[in-house]
C-alpha cells in the first residue's frame, strides 16, 4: 500500500518508471480477471491495455484514496460490463434488422492450455451467470472485498454475498458433475 501510494505520487510527476512499476505490479492479477470476466485472451489483453492507457493519462490528476489494484480491478469491471451492454445494444440493432439470430459460438480462450485443471475451472466459470461470474472474480481474482464489490455494482452486500454462494454452488456442481463423466 504504501509502495503503491508512492509509485502514484511518482506517476503524478511524470515518473515513467514509477508506471512501469504499477503495470508490471498489477498486470498479470488485471488479465486473470478480464480473461475470466471475457472468456477470451485476446479480449482481456487488450482490455488491460486500454485501462492502463487511461490510468496513464491521469497521470498528474490521479488520487489514490483505496487500494490501486481494488480501483485498477474495478476499472476492468466497469469496462468488461460497458463492453458487454454495447455488445447487448448491438445485438438488439441486428435482431430488429435481420429479424433472426445467430447462435454465440464462441467457446473460452484457452489460454492456460498446460493446466488442464485451471482450463475445467475456466469453463465451468464462464457458464455462470454474468452477474455471479462478476462477484466470484471480482472477490477472488481482483481481491475485492463483498463491500467494494457492492459499492461497484451498487447492490447490497447480502445481494453480493448471495451471488458469490450461488455461483461457488454452481461451480462444485459443474466441476463435480464433469468429475463423475
Amino acid at each position: 500500500m504504501l509502495e503503491d501510494k508512492i509509485l502514484v505520487w511518482k506517476l503524478n510527476l511524470g515518473s515513467i518508471k514509477a508506471l512501469s512499476r504499477i503495470y508490471e505490479k498489477y498486470r498479470n492479477d488485471l488479465l486473470r480477471l478480464a480473461t475470466a470476466l471475457l472468456n477470451n485472451k485476446s479480449d482481456a489483453e487488450d482490455m488491460v491495455q486500454d485501462v492502463f492507457v487511461v490510468f496513464a493519462e491521469s497521470a498528474g490528476t490521479f488520487q489514490l484514496t483505496g487500494s490501486l489494484k481494488a480501483y485498477l480491478a474495478t476499472c476492468i469491471a466497469n469496462r468488461v460490463r460497458n463492453r458487454n451492454l454495447a455488445k447487448l445494444r448491438q445485438k438488439k440493432i441486428e435482431l430488429n434488422n435481420i429479424g433472426t439470430s445467430t447462435p454465440n459460438t464462441e467457446t473460452p480462450d484457452r489460454w492456460i492450455a498446460n493446466c488442464e485443471e485451471l482450463e475445467k475451472i475456466s469453463g465451468a466459470i464462464a457458464l455462470l451467470p454474468y452477474k455471479q461470474r462478476e462477484v466470484i472474480t471480482l472477490h477472488l481474482y481482483g481481491e475485492l472485498k463483498f463491500r467494494e464489490i457492492a459499492e461497484l455494482q451498487e447492490i447490497s452486500i447480502k445481494t453480493v454475498q448471495s451471488r458469490y454462494q450461488y455461483g461457488l454452488d454452481t461451480l462444485r456442481s459443474l466441476l463435480n458433475s464433469e468429475v463423475q463423466t
